[in-house]
């Protein structure tokens, strides 16, 4: 199972322009995804750098026929003549999807800091090894409080899957229109976390869970054991940032670390302000 996560800046490369077309083509030389995540994903903003307002999830769905597309919208604003700005992540699936959550994270106000909402968008896929939780992100970059806010709140909503996964009423004891599937214990989390892997809050993302939760691990660090996680912004010439660190990642739950085979990041690609980073599982034996 191959999954791509990469934060695509509205598709505006280091060199200022905003292309989509780039964006799709880079991801079909890089690999065949079974499960593509993106984050920074506008429908209708042209008050986006270089942008001219494109329907970036209708341009993808098109590049990538075969793939059912699902768009979790962080911030949703008026625009011209009754229009509607959005801006949110995407996952872009050729694996069969069933339920999918669109999570609201925390924004507590924090005096001076700007900052803008953010989401979290899970899609339950349904893979060769059973069911499978994906979630992608992209979490507070100005303010230290609210990014660690939705990181605990992340930690909550994997904590929530983990007791519905054991505990939901399913089947014949619900009326078909509730009949929803159980939440897999098995779990993904990936994105941009904007925070480097010595971060306090990431490594609050991993700490142990009371009631019976598997951990999360960094899949980097699963793959790589005492290897730094390789640098995901400040390369390839962009304005920002002023050095180059990693900010994005996968985190997987402890049950899928053995099937993990690798963990890899495009430092090449300059289409974005972000490197894309790469998740290989292994067939379930």
């Amino acid at each position: 199972m191959q999954l791509l996560s990469w934060n695509i800046q509205w598709a505006c490369g280091c060199d200022g322009r905003v292309s989509l077309p780039r964006i799709a083509d880079e991801i079909r030389q890089m690999g065949d995804f079974d499960v593509i995540c993106l984050q920074e994903v506008a429908v209708n903003h042209p008050r986006l750098a270089g942008s001219a307002g494109e329907d970036q999830v209708a341009l993808l769905g098109d590049a990538f026929p075969g793939y059912s597309l699902h768009y979790g919208i962080g911030s949703d604003l008026a625009g011209d003549g009754g229009s509607r700005r959005l801006f949110g992540n995407l996952v872009l699936s050729r694996l069969p999807v069933g339920q999918v959550l669109r999570h609201s994270l925390p924004q507590p106000a924090e005096p001076g800091c700007p900052s803008m909402p953010r989401a979290a968008l899970e899609v339950i896929v349904a893979a060769g090894r059973g069911a499978l939780r994906v979630t992608t992100t992209h979490l507070e970059y100005y303010s230290l409080a609210q990014r660690t806010a939705q990181i605990r709140h992340l930690r909550a909503l994997h904590e929530e899957a983990y007791s519905h996964s054991v505990n939901a009423v399913v089947g014949d004891d619900l009326d078909p229109p509730f009949d929803l599937p159980r939440r897999p214990v098995s779990s993904i989390y990936c994105g941009d976390f904007n925070c480097p892997p010595e971060a306090a809050e990431l490594g609050c993302l991993q700490q142990p869970f009371e009631k019976g939760a598997p951990g999360l691990r960094d899949a980097w660090s699963v793959a790589h054991p005492g290897i730094p996680n390789a640098f995901t912004v400040g390369l390839n010439g962009c304005a920002w940032p002023d050095r180059p660190y990693c900010c994005d990642y996968f985190f997987v739950s402890e049950n899928l670390c053995s099937s993990v085979r690798g963990v890899s990041v495009n430092q090449e690609t300059n289409a974005s302000d972000h490197q894309p980073i790469f998740l290989e599982l292994a067939p379930e034996d």
